[in-house]
Parts: C-alpha cells; sequence; structure tokens
C-alpha cells in the first residue's frame, strides 16, 4: 500500500503554512483565487501571494478571508495552529537583527 505524502513541507514558514490553510479553504468552497479575491476585495495576485507564503496578512485580511470564505477567524487559526505544532517553523531571515 502507497503512502500519501503530505504536500505540507516538515519545514515550512508560518506564512507557508497560512498559505496552505488558505488553500484549502478556498478549494473547499470551490472558489478560485479570483472569486475570492473579488468577494475579499483583494486582487487574485494577492491571494495567489498569501497561498505561496509570499505575503504575511494583517489582522483585517485575516477577518476579510474568514468573511469572504464563511468562517470564523478562528478556524483559520485554529488550522495554522494545528499545522505549526506538526512542522519546524522556518526562521524569516528579514526578521532577524544583528547586534
Amino acid at each position: 500500500m502507497e503512502k500519501k505524502r503530505s504536500s505540507i513541507p516538515k519545514k515550512s514558514s508560518i506564512e507557508e503554512l497560512f498559505g496552505n490553510v488558505l488553500k484549502q479553504l478556498r478549494s473547499d468552497r470551490g472558489l478560485s483565487q479570483e472569486e475570492l479575491g473579488f468577494e475579499s476585495g483583494y486582487h487574485r495576485t494577492y491571494i495567489s501571494m498569501l497561498e505561496r507564503g509570499k505575503k504575511s496578512p494583517s489582522l483585517k485580511t485575516i477577518f476579510q478571508l474568514a468573511k469572504a470564505l464563511d468562517v470564523d477567524p478562528s478556524v483559520i487559526m485554529e488550522r495554522l495552529q494545528i499545522l505549526a505544532a506538526n512542522s519546524t517553523i522556518k526562521k524569516n531571515p528579514r526578521s532577524s537583527v544583528k547586534k
């Protein structure tokens, strides 16, 4: 029997994990990136960047996306927390401060 491989790498940034959660919720609802963008008020390229972990969403963005996806923002955060608990979080090289 073949094991199913997870599409989530074991070592991911928090932005990449958020992107996985967002993509899964969007796919579960049968929405394209363009449709989610329209519903949430964001451009489809921004949705794409979020899903690829290239952008970090603000609190306002999380709430707007949750509303467009018809879920509580806590659902997004709970799923993110579960993924983060099962992954090694990569450090963001831009966030390290040199002394």
